[in-house]
């Protein structure tokens, strides 16, 4: 069972910040093979949360929620993760309905925008999100800008 959390990331543990961390390394750097600057200080702004999934101790699955004007002039969601194994039994779409919930919490009146990896366009397309932008590389990966009108 799936255990959710919503936090700045001031309100995490140290442990929770590091196992945090380590998952979104594991796949998008280590997995993806893609050295890049995941830590951009954008998660430490108090308008930023930390949408984490945990089974038992471990983060299993996590997105960063953005208020508007951080990212795009909408709120956002990003670093959007699953952990391998837990890839294919539904939780990549639990997350994806969690965090469209905490974002219609937190900004009721915000359209939501994201950068989405070309590969998983029908995966968002399935959230309500359209795409706004031709393809584009971001760290070598083709990529999509979307949005999510309310």
């Amino acid at each position: 069972m799936t255990r959710w959390t919503l936090l700045p990331l001031a309100e995490m543990t140290a442990e929770q910040v590091y196992r945090l961390l380590q998952l979104r390394s594991e796949v998008f750097v280590v997995e993806q093979t893609c050295p890049y600057q995941d830590m951009d200080d954008k998660d430490l702004l108090p308008e930023a949360y930390q949408l984490v999934g945990w089974i038992d101790d471990q983060p299993v699955t996590c997105a960063r929620l953005l208020a508007p004007g951080i990212s795009y002039d909408a709120a956002s969601i990003g670093r959007v993760v699953t952990r391998q194994q837990q890839r294919g039994t539904g939780l990549g779409h639990e997350l994806m309905q969690q965090a469209l919930q905490q974002c219609t919490r937190l900004w009721p009146q915000a359209d939501i925008e994201i950068s989405a990896q070309l590969y998983l366009k029908a995966f968002y397309q399935g959230h309500g999100f359209v795409q706004i932008s031709d393809t584009y590389l971001e760290d070598d990966i083709p990529h999509i800008h979307m949005i999510r009108n309310r």
